[in-house]
């Protein structure tokens, strides 16, 4: 068996690795050039535990290979980008009929075609279509299956192998086919169902995690107005044997929880009002953080008269990772910068070497030298500093919470 993976991110790259390590042949394919070198080279390029040892041993034993194209296979595997176009957060699949269109040539009877960036629901009928119209012969005798992804940043290697998925065929043959596919590398459960139920679970379960922080994040805004601790009120309520609310943070980021609801918003606008309004919460909350921030600033200078320097502790989406997509710490960062004029700014990132917008400082120098610490991620390197009493710390993910 050989695999084609179009796509070599943070889901990409970890599934060719995966599928590598058990001895099949994975053709990676990425457009960056750098991404393909890295990869050859039995590097990676992006942070994620594990991977690396991966990448290098499948690379070493010849089962890993990346290119800029892809080649003939028996498995094609699409783990491309799906973001918005247009100003009203509508989906865009254009990547992954760029990705069908590389390959339509290359198809053959009995090839195994599977979805697995996160994508509106039809989209796996849509580009059946779309194969059958370019390629007539091809129709009925190709397997075409959606099966998401459902891992945890940080703990991507192992969940790829311990996690259930869900897997749904345009018909039965290709849900089988598709089973017979992961049952090869993957230990958890794997669920039949089709295609356009396999695409709405995905969008449903980030959706559902989204709700939930949504009413994290409100209550924090509520205690804050009512000068109650959010953390010790969430710690108790979840003393009852049927509650268990999550912990707020500075908005929701990741290209999952952040954007999956949209998938459903835009397709069911009318019938997805919760949703909606959960969205509107979390995106509201960085802007109130930066507010809280620039408040505590102007009460600095009211008490000190001078201007106070600033730590703004983390720019990942979520902790121990260096993942920067749709981070709600960016834009509170972004929103600090543009409100405080010439005050002296340590921005942190311990994840991340280097940042082509931010000048990034070393977490325990930013802490030494900044009036006002803002925590912004709760990265595990932040917990054990130990912060004098006369600075002003902001803790909007928990740092401290034991």
């Amino acid at each position: 068996m050989s695999v084609v993976t179009i796509g070599l991110g943070y889901i990409g790259l970890p599934t060719s690795a995966l599928i590598a390590q058990n001895g099949i042949s994975v053709h990676g394919v990425d457009i960056s050039q750098h991404v393909v070198d890295t990869i050859n080279a039995g590097k990676i390029h992006i942070v994620e535990p594990e991977l690396d040892k991966a990448v290098a041993e499948a690379v070493s034993k010849g089962f890993l290979k990346a290119d800029t194209k892809p080649i003939i296979a028996d498995t094609y595997l699409v783990v491309v980008p799906t973001p918005f176009k247009g100003g009203h957060h509508e989906p865009d699949i254009s990547y992954v009929k760029a990705a069908t269109t590389a390959i339509l040539p290359l198809l053959k009877e009995g090839d195994l075609y599977i979805i697995e960036s996160t994508s509106p629901v039809g989209t796996t009928e849509k580009m059946m279509e779309y194969i059958f119209t370019e390629r007539p012969e091809l129709a009925g005798k190709i397997f075409l299956a959606y099966c998401p992804e459902r891992v945890l940043p940080g703990n991507v290697m192992y969940e790829l192998v311990h996690n259930d998925r869900v897997i749904g065929g345009v018909n039965e043959a290709s849900t089988e086919k598709a089973i017979a596919f992961y049952s090869q590398f993957v230990n958890g459960t794997l669920h039949r169902t089709n295609a356009r139920t396999a695409e709405m679970c995905k969008l449903t379960e980030n959706s559902s995690r989204d709700v939930q922080i949504a009413f994290a994040n409100e209550l924090s805004v509520i205690c804050d107005k009512a000068g109650i601790n959010v953390w010790e009120l969430i710690a108790l309520a979840n003393k009852h044997p049927r509650v268990n609310i999550l912990q707020p943070g500075c908005g929701v980021g990741g290209h999952c929880i952040a954007v999956d609801p949209y998938f459903i918003t835009s397709e069911f606008p009318m019938e997805s009002r919760m949703i909606a309004q959960a969205r509107t919460t979390n995106n509201y909350k960085p802007f109130w953080c930066a507010e809280k921030v620039k408040t505590a600033r102007l009460e600095f200078e009211l008490k000190f008269g001078c201007q106070p320097s600033i730590a703004l502790m983390g720019l990942a989406f979520k902790p121990n990772i260096d993942d920067l997509r749709e981070s709600p710490a960016i834009h509170i960062v972004e929103r600090v910068l543009q409100d405080s004029g010439d005050a002296d700014m340590y921005i942190v990132e311990p994840n991340v070497h280097d940042h082509k917008v931010f000048k990034l400082t070393d977490y325990k120098v930013a802490v030494e030298k900044a009036d006002i610490v803002v925590f912004l991620v709760a990265h595990n390197e932040f917990k054990d500093l130990e912060i004098s009493n006369d600075k002003v710390v902001l803790d909007f993910c928990g740092v401290f919470l034991k």
